[in-house]
């Protein structure tokens, strides 16, 4: 007769295995039916020419990895945009895919989701390992259901990335160092935010004394852009040319105050009321009262609902959260969502890895914070959230803060299913969505 906790043992192996796997389908399973049976048929879409087929999944960036698929990369040291800014992993993924009878589409599709369920495997069984299980799966649920989890279902890196990137964190905690040289030369050759894995290594192997053999495989994660900078050299006779190409996209490097600035006023007062200034109107009256009004009530609610949430009961909660929610909703007008997301992703994602740095490996936490640094030395705001949710440490962070609070993670959650509805319509309608 078996023993009960052998049973019971092997009952939690299969909730293991299968909770990634159910996060991974029923988001796809989400996306898809957003993007190909909702989006279509919404208002919105009448003036829309694209069709309803493989290509919903094919716009903005994707367009970019089709040309290096295809023809390879272009570069001229012009200023304008080339493809060059773009790392070659991926598109070489799918070219070996193509050349084996698959189209772009299917191609690009296939390796980023099967990519992502990987990347939530890893994900999990990492942080079960070192934090337990309540946290792996508020964590694999945030990595899940995120709003720029949307870019893991269409023909974009994403999921390649975090799949890597993870690999290579959870490598570096277990001690196997030639795996984490391999995963970690992969993410540096898909992603310029791999190089901030570099630094990550090296200052986390020097506080834990780790041996030399840790300090090597940590050089050796530059394997992939330092390849990529030789291919750079050959093909246009400058090894740092994937650099300039990055000009084209982002015009500046160094933080951009300015325009954190201007995105910041722009999702508190809104576009009619900040154009680079405050513009009343000729009345002396701001010209868009409702966008302040509204956006002090939704932050006051929310403090309020947080605030005396044990005073109150669970249908006053939920009912007010979502009403909160509505009010937001009503907001959504000119990108301010993506805005707000790249605001909460960089502000509120930073405070909160800060918050638990002592609850985290160091080498999660060092990675969040270069990974950050990074981000804002680039120059610019633009796609700053879809950007941030591939450095997985913060997702980490905010799974352990959902894990403390599992009441209030349901209503995080329930905000994150609505926004990521919301930007994977505005993607199957070729709308900017970060």
């Amino acid at each position: 007769m078996i023993k009960l906790p052998i049973l019971m043992k092997k009952f939690l192996w299969k909730n293991d295995f299968l909770f990634p796997i159910l996060m991974w389908f029923f988001s796809r399973i989400f996306i898809g039916i957003t993007m190909l049976l909702v989006a279509p048929n919404l208002p919105s879409a009448e003036n829309n020419s694209s069709g309803w087929g493989w290509e919903v999944f094919d716009a903005w960036d994707s367009v970019h990895y089709r040309a290096i698929a295809t023809t390879g990369y272009e570069f001229v040291n012009d200023g304008k945009q080339h493809n060059l800014a773009f790392f070659p992993l991926f598109p070489l993924c799918i070219r070996f895919l193509m050349n084996l009878g698959c189209s772009f589409e299917a191609a690009g599709l296939l390796i980023n989701n099967l990519a992502f369920l990987a990347a939530l495997y890893w994900l999990y069984f990492w942080l079960k390992d070192f934090y337990g299980i309540s946290v792996a799966r508020w964590a694999t649920a945030v990595v899940s259901w995120y709003p720029s989890s949307m870019f893991t279902g269409v023909v974009y890196t994403e999921g390649l990335y975090l799949f890597l990137s993870t690999a290579a964190l959870r490598a570096f905690d277990q001690k196997q160092y030639g795996w984490m040289a391999i995963w970690g030369a992969m993410a540096t050759a898909t992603r310029p935010t791999g190089m901030a894995m570099i630094p990550a290594f090296a200052i986390a192997a020097w506080q834990e004394r780790r041996p030399p053999i840790a300090y090597i495989a940590g050089l050796a994660t530059a394997t992939g852009v330092l390849l990529f900078s030789l291919y750079c050299a050959m093909e246009f006779h400058d090894p740092l040319a994937f650099i300039a190409a990055q000009r084209g996209w982002r015009p500046s490097l160094g933080f951009d105050w300015q325009g954190w600035l201007n995105m910041l006023m722009l999702i508190a007062v809104g576009s009619q009321n900040w154009q680079g200034g405050w513009l009343p109107a000729a009345s002396g009256l701001i010209n868009d009262p409702w966008h302040p009004l509204l956006f002090t009530i939704v932050v006051g609610g929310g403090y309020c609902l947080y605030r005396f949430r044990q005073h109150w009961n669970s249908a006053k909660i939920i009912y007010g959260f979502y009403t909160l929610v509505l009010l937001l909703l009503l907001l959504a007008q000119e990108n301010l969502i993506n805005r707000l997301l790249n605001a909460v992703m960089i502000l509120g994602g930073g405070y909160i890895l800060w918050r638990f740095r002592q609850q985290m490996t160091l080498v999660t936490t060092v990675y969040g914070f270069c990974g950050i640094g990074l981000l804002l030395a680039s120059g610019g705001t633009i796609s700053l959230s879809r950007l941030a949710y591939g450095i997985v440490p913060l997702s980490i962070a905010i799974g352990m803060l959902l894990s403390r609070y599992p009441r209030q993670g349901y209503f995080v959650l329930g905000l994150f299913i609505t926004l990521l509805a919301k930007l994977a319509v505005g993607f199957a309608q070729e709308q900017w969505v970060g």
